[in-house]
């Protein structure tokens, strides 16, 4: 049972909390963290979702979840990043760098860009929720989603933001 905290539409915490599965109350959102690891190459992290995945099963996308209850938005993006591509990324290599209130999800979207040049292993990883992984330059990444193989809820990191 996963629990989230709910926040008004101006990011503040309410202390109400969402078990996840229920459908979240008009006027709350819950916070979820995109995080795009980035290497010295200027290469993007980009995963594979497993096939076993409810939604857009086998597409590829930025690490990224739900923040759980009692989290800040740094911490689930740490922990997202370990659960699914089992990296242990440092407070110091991270930069939030876009924000978003999403209405049409009930959510408050942040993204993140950390720094990354180590080795990735998804044995290391805590869930199965990534089949496989690649490093790819936002041109490549722009033709993923062009040929909808790109989860198409990414877009805004190719037309919103620059990083």
């Amino acid at each position: 049972m996963e629990e989230w905290d709910l926040y008004d539409e101006n990011k503040n915490i309410t202390g109400k909390i969402h078990i996840r599965g229920n459908q979240i109350p008009d006027d709350f959102y819950h916070l979820v963290v995109h995080v795009w690891i980035k290497n010295n190459e200027g290469k993007f992290l980009i995963s594979q979702r497993s096939e076993n995945r409810p939604t857009f099963p086998l597409m590829w996308e930025c690490v990224g979840g739900s923040v759980l209850k009692g989290e800040d938005s740094l911490q689930g993006a740490k922990r997202e990043t370990m659960e699914e591509v089992g990296i242990n990324l440092s407070n110091i290599d991270g930069d939030l760098v876009y924000n978003k209130v999403r209405k049409r999800f009930k959510d408050i979207m942040e993204v993140w860009l950390f720094q990354y040049n180590g080795e990735i292993d998804l044995k290391k990883a805590t869930t199965d929720e990534v089949k496989d992984f690649k490093w790819m330059t936002k041109e490549q990444i722009k033709q993923l989603y062009k040929d909808k193989q790109l989860v198409q809820t990414l877009d805004y990191f190719l037309n919103e933001i620059d990083i």
